[in-house]
């Protein structure tokens, strides 16, 4: 006779079983993510080429490529807490962000994500250190929420939200309010 399975043993089968179902969704989801990424930045850094070379042609004829360089340089908390360089234009502008799409190209940030934070920072450590799950975002809740108006634990939350709920569905949301956020934050500044 064999023995039958205690209720334990079931409990814990049946658990087994819904992790690994939840592992393959959540696999699955990023793929699709990193796909969308992929395609988008790629189609963005081909419509915005004359942009970029615009930009850097500004850059460096106003004196931004002086001894700095065209571009800057930070380095921030990639996925899992890889180290990575993440390069801007040497402007103040919005314009500063465009060589980002490289990185998400790449496989370094992504379009919508939380926001990058350098390897150091207090939000990589502890509880915030789930926000290293998820590729740093081009934009992401952070920015359509009033970026630098938010006080920074406001800014945390939407970050940690963002990773425990992120779907393609969100990031498309976050992109679509992405410009209309930077544009009124541009008329509010020249007002």
């Amino acid at each position: 006779m064999t023995a039958r399975p205690t209720t334990t043993a079931k409990h814990v089968a049946a658990e087994r079983t819904t992790t690994a179902e939840r592992a393959t969704t959540t696999e699955r989801a990023m793929t699709a993510k990193r796909a969308f990424d992929v395609a988008g930045g790629t189609l963005l850094l081909l419509a915005l080429s004359p942009l970029i070379v615009g930009t850097a042609l500004s850059v460096a004829l106003g004196g931004g490529g002086g001894t700095g360089g065209l571009l800057r340089r930070r380095t921030v908390a990639g996925l899992k807490g890889r180290p990575f360089t993440m390069l801007t234009f040497r402007t103040k502008s919005p314009l500063a962000a465009l060589p980002l799409l490289l990185h998400v190209v790449t496989g370094r940030m992504s379009l919508v994500g939380p926001c990058p934070l350098s390897p150091t920072h207090r939000e990589c450590a502890g509880e915030g250190r789930r926000r290293l799950s998820v590729r740093p975002g081009l934009t992401g809740p952070w920015q359509i929420s009033g970026r630098s108006d938010l006080p920074w634990e406001e800014r945390e939350l939407l970050d940690l939200h963002y990773v425990d709920h992120h779907w393609l569905g969100m990031d498309l949301l976050v992109l679509a309010r992405t410009l209309p956020a930077v544009r009124r934050r541009r008329a509010a500044r020249f007002a």
